[in-house]
């Protein structure tokens, strides 16, 4: 009873917290772990005016992709998480890909490819389009979205 008592003041009124299970599946109220790829570019031709069209011009994708790594820790096996190489080619090749008015779009066409991998549950995709044409400077122009898995 003295031994209880002690490690109930040792942890603030609490008692100690259960060993954790290393094999146990995720909560699925606990926050994800997260794969970010920042700074992928390629050469697009977004925009709604003619001129972007024919000139293009490089757009820039920030992607944070939320999943559970857990089991690619324990298995220390690349099929458990995310190939960011092959997920870094394909972004740039929907930014190189079939022409989008918005940004906005070409964002979600990114998303889309981000939760096309079996272990990502949630993506938040940024892309910034540096050199649009604005009425003043600006530094850079950029969308964010954050999509999921239903």
């Amino acid at each position: 009873m003295a031994d209880d008592v002690n490690q109930v003041a040792v942890h603030g009124g609490q008692p100690p917290a259960a060993p954790l299970d290393p094999a146990a599946p995720l909560d699925p109220a606990a926050p994800l772990d997260q794969v970010a790829l920042r700074g992928l570019t390629g050469f697009g031709r977004h925009g709604v005016f003619a001129f972007e069209r024919e000139q293009g011009q490089r757009f820039v994708a920030d992607v944070v992709c939320h999943l559970d790594l857990a089991p690619a820790e324990r298995s220390d096996d690349l099929q458990h998480t995310v190939d960011y190489g092959v997920l870094a080619a394909d972004v740039v090749a929907d930014i190189e890909g079939e022409p989008l008015d918005l940004i906005e779009a070409l964002a979600g066409r990114i998303a889309a490819t981000c939760l096309r991998r079996p272990a990502v549950r949630r993506v938040e995709v940024t892309v910034h389009k540096p050199d649009a044409p604005m009425p003043v400077t600006v530094a850079d122009v950029a969308v964010t979205l954050r999509r999921s898995k239903r």
